[in-house]
């Protein structure tokens, strides 16, 4: 059952969503309680429904409030409200048949709509919730910290699920949310079935210098193909503004399209990637007691490290990685259901004991 707004939908909003939702989904007839994803939807059908429902009702809405109004009943109660809902913390993406929960998140600058598509393909009887950080849409602040962001995350998880086991699985920023959540879960004298990181990487300035060499040589080469592309009018604006360059290298160097994440550009996501990618410098990863799962892309980025060894195995006690097709944003997209097959193997062999 996912998270619903509680207000009291209209009939007229009822009316104005009906037709645009049976557009949108191309059904010919969608009832009021009828779930969004239980219909067929997705990220992109989501942003679709969104727009229209921006031109119908003029609310503009995230497509990622999908998730907290997943029915046209509760999204008609939503718009009917003047002032927007806190988004909730803990977001259920797949129901299941038995406990303990699975707790998945998201990278930085992200939400738990960017892995839509690989939750849909993991193969577990156990429920799935997504953790997703505050502060996207400007009505709280974002974190800075990651001990801030694990801490909020472990409060909505003890809501939900008080003891352990707990499977804990996060992709790129969000595999160090994870870890942290991990590590404190452990200092409780908790059992931690599961800790899965996709791709995850702590700040470049903590890895090797070897490393880090290269990882600059890279980032040189793609600086040169980038201004090589570029028309002669924007080279300028590419050599002189940092802010060109960010944006220009904001695919992590890989040959993938992000993710759908479900956020609007704009000050408050500007705000949300500052405070996360603040929290990524800051964040050092303590020693961890126990196993770390990880999974590393085939196609190794110009922004991150080409042997997560060097990182890891010295940061856990017990360390085993898998390579899965795909680039860093590849892994949840196009490749998805390599990477899904690989997390469901993971957490049968996790929840085996249990």
């Amino acid at each position: 059952m996912r998270h619903c707004v509680t207000f009291t939908p209209t009939p007229a909003m009822i009316d104005v969503l009906a037709p645009i939702w049976e557009r949108v989904l191309q059904r010919p007839l969608v009832s009021a309680e009828d779930d969004f994803f239980d219909l067929g939807g997705d990220p992109a059908l989501a942003v679709q429904l969104f727009n229209e429902i921006a031109k119908a009702s003029g609310r503009e809405l995230l497509p990622l409030t999908i998730y907290q109004a997943p029915t046209m009943a509760a999204l008609a109660a939503l718009l009917a409200y003047p002032m927007p809902s806190r988004f909730p913390t803990l977001v259920p993406m797949k129901p299941g048949s038995r406990g303990p929960a699975i707790f998945i998140t998201h990278g930085l600058g992200g939400s738990v709509m960017e892995i839509f598509h690989l939750v849909k393909g993991i193969q577990s009887d156990h429920p799935i919730h997504g953790l997703q950080a505050t502060g996207f849409d400007g009505n709280e602040e974002p974190l800075a910290r990651v001990e801030d962001i694990a801490q909020q995350f472990l409060e909505a998880m003890n809501e939900l699920q008080p003891r352990g086991p707990y499977a804990l699985i996060g992709y790129s920023f969000g595999g160090l949310v994870m870890m942290e959540i991990a590590q404190r879960l452990r200092e409780q004298g908790e059992k931690v079935a599961l800790l899965e990181m996709m791709e995850s990487y702590p700040h470049n300035s903590l890895l090797p210098l070897t490393q880090r060499l290269a990882l600059f040589a890279e980032r040189a080469k793609r600086h040169a193909r980038t201004l090589a592309r570029l028309p002669m009018g924007k080279k300028i604006g590419y050599l002189t503004s940092h802010a060109e360059r960010v944006h220009a290298s904001w695919n992590h160097g890989t040959d993938s399209e992000p993710p759908q994440n479900g956020l609007a550009e704009g000050p408050a996501l500007d705000r949300f990637n500052h405070a996360g990618m603040l929290a990524l410098m800051r964040y050092r990863p303590r020693f961890y007691r126990g196993k770390i799962n990880f999974v590393k892309s085939a196609k190794v980025s110009s922004s991150f490290p080409d042997d997560p060894r060097a990182i890891w195995q010295g940061l856990a006690e017990e360390f085993e990685m898998d390579t899965v097709a795909g680039d860093h944003f590849g892994i949840v997209t196009t490749h998805c259901q390599e990477l899904a097959a690989v997390l469901s193997r993971h957490l049968a062999v996790a929840f085996s004991g249990y």
